[in-house]
């Protein structure tokens, strides 16, 4: 009796061990999107692809410096737009202002990003937790807003994360009225088309056209591997002079 119980133990813990395992192992396993551009930028730093797409396209792709995480969180996927316009009151009434945002997140695929502009709209909130809640439950990665976001306690919560250029309580009924969706938008100082690759993180965020995306891509993982391969030699040497000298670049 006392054999088979030891037995019976020993298999147990070794099925446990194996469970677990195979757990952190799952766990590990960073999930894919099915596209392998937005895979590749998900590896990818927002620095390394701000600079490819100053090489590859020839302009800026990074946005506004005021452009910042309101609610935390690294993400990419391709944009998914909306526009408002300042209005007076009779046109920007409840249904009008947010008619084109909300059919833009109702319709949102997931692992889109959001990307809404309100025109001179840094004193009002695109986003409000109700918003944020059918965005997160459609699955989206994100949302952009070059205005400002409120509830920003209850979108902690919902786990969402968003970049905006201001954190302000006001509403945008009675000031702006929602324009179209699905259109080209100036975000931040940036030309973001439907469809764009948006990638964000700490640094900021990072709007890569989608027909050079895969140049882009190809750069940034370039530059990337070239400066990890710069960070033990600066160590080595305690030279940033002369590793750039070797590397040809800063």
């Amino acid at each position: 009796m006392k054999k088979l119980t030891r037995r019976y133990l020993i298999t147990a813990a070794a099925l446990a061990a194996a469970m677990l395992a195979f757990g952190f192992q799952a766990a590990r396993k960073a999930p894919t999107s099915g596209d392998p551009l937005i895979d590749g930028f998900k590896k990818t730093p927002t620095a390394s692809v701000a600079d490819a797409v100053d090489q590859v396209v020839g302009r800026r792709g990074f946005m506004s410096h005021e452009m910042r995480p309101r609610i935390a969180g690294s993400f990419v996927g391709r944009a998914a737009t909306a526009l408002l316009r300042p209005a007076p009151p009779e046109k920007a009434t409840p249904q009008l202002t947010g008619k084109h945002s909300i059919e833009m997140i109702d319709n949102a695929k997931p692992g889109e990003v959001g990307v809404i502009v309100i025109e001179n709209g840094l004193d009002v909130a695109a986003l409000g937790g109700l918003m944020a809640t059918d965005a997160q439950s459609r699955g989206m990665a994100g949302m952009v807003l070059d205005a400002g976001v409120r509830d920003v306690g209850e979108i902690r919560a919902l786990g969402l994360p968003v970049y905006a250029r201001s954190v302000i309580p006001s509403t945008t009924v009675g000031r702006f009225a929602s324009v179209a969706n699905q259109v080209p938008v100036e975000c931040a100082g940036i030309t973001v088309k439907p469809g764009d690759i948006i990638v964000a993180d700490e640094d900021g965020v990072v709007a890569v056209p989608q027909e050079r995306a895969a140049e882009v891509l190809k750069r940034a993982q370039e530059i990337d591997a070239r400066e990890t391969k710069m960070v033990p030699l600066i160590k080595k040497y305690k030279s940033l002079q002369k590793v750039v000298a070797m590397f040809n670049r800063i």
